[in-house]
């Protein structure tokens, strides 16, 4: 059971993943190498798994990553039980972290993070990723909550609908005429330049296929900006076609700088919120103003 956890090695496990080596950690903790690499030891032997790769710097295993999310939720849950009692230092803010996609950063998520109760005082740390996986960061303990696309809740965690995204598949009218002008969009979109976010973006691709119900995808010829408002801005510029949410497609379609390529097939993408089961002010305070936000920016 996590309650027979001692303590002080389930800190130190924490502090050798944080600083990468055994001995920034020692340094860290005021404490000698040996007394960290005993402690580390201690611990594997009494959950009976190896909890560490010894890899320079060092990563924790998949039993590893389950006591450093304790771990992490464990300093959470002391600096909140010091600050209603007064403990803090003074000023001190809680720190709220949160997995988020781009496209959310950039239309609604911001806004969310302002109807925030400005008592007691919040640091927010926000790690961009994509929806698909930002639960992987909430998983390795990294983050205390997460907007993701899955609705499988991460062990320790709890799951609530937030919405959907609305994507349009759109492009300027004269990347239409050049590109798209020649055959049925199930035919051009194939192989018209085509604009991505990344590696890991196949929301293109999913469009493509479902045109062409289940075959192929996107063209091979891709421009990559890796920021939402950089995305839409080369959409604009016609250097390819993309999937824009709709918060930012809007404007641009009504004053005709894009066109939609095919009105009648949105792509729809499921957002939820997952994050810690704490009793945690600061977490629940975050949450509240999520959902609230969400409901008003996303598609039931």
């Amino acid at each position: 059971m996590m309650t027979d956890l001692p303590l002080d090695q389930v800190r130190t496990l924490l502090a050798v993943v944080d600083e990468g080596t055994f001995d920034a950690a020692a340094a860290a903790l005021h404490v000698t190498p040996s007394a960290v690499s005993q402690r580390v030891k201690a611990l594997e032997q009494r959950t009976g798994r190896v909890l560490l790769l010894r890899t320079k710097p060092v990563r924790p295993t998949e039993s590893g990553e389950i006591v450093v999310r304790f771990a992490r939720q464990l300093a959470r849950l002391e600096r909140d039980t010091r600050s209603e009692l007064g403990m803090s230092g003074e000023g001190e803010p809680a720190r709220v972290t949160v997995a988020v996609n781009a496209d959310s950063l950039a239309t609604w998520f911001l806004p969310a993070l302002s109807r925030v109760p400005r008592e007691p005082q919040l640091c927010f740390e926000l790690h961009r990723e994509d929806e698909t996986r930002t639960a992987e960061l909430l998983r390795e303990g990294l983050v205390m909550a997460a907007v993701t696309s899955s609705p499988e809740a991460v062990t320790g965690c709890s799951v609530r609908t937030l919405g959907t995204m609305r994507y349009l598949a759109a492009a300027t009218p004269d990347f239409v005429s050049r590109h798209l002008g020649d055959g049925p969009l199930h035919e051009t979109l194939g192989r018209a330049p085509v604009m991505t976010f990344d590696r890991s973006d196949d929301l293109q691709d999913a469009f493509v296929r479902g045109l062409r119900r289940g075959a192929g995808g996107a063209s091979p010829v891709r421009q990559a900006v890796p920021t939402s408002e950089g995305f839409v801005t080369a959409v604009v510029a016609g250097l390819g076609w993309g999937m824009v949410p709709e918060a930012q497609a809007g404007p641009l379609l009504r004053s005709g700088s894009l066109v939609s390529l095919a009105p009648e097939h949105p792509l729809d993408v499921p957002l939820y919120w997952q994050q810690w089961k704490l009793d945690s002010p600061a977490l629940a305070a975050v949450a509240d103003a999520v959902a609230a936000t969400a409901a008003e920016a996303l598609r039931s």
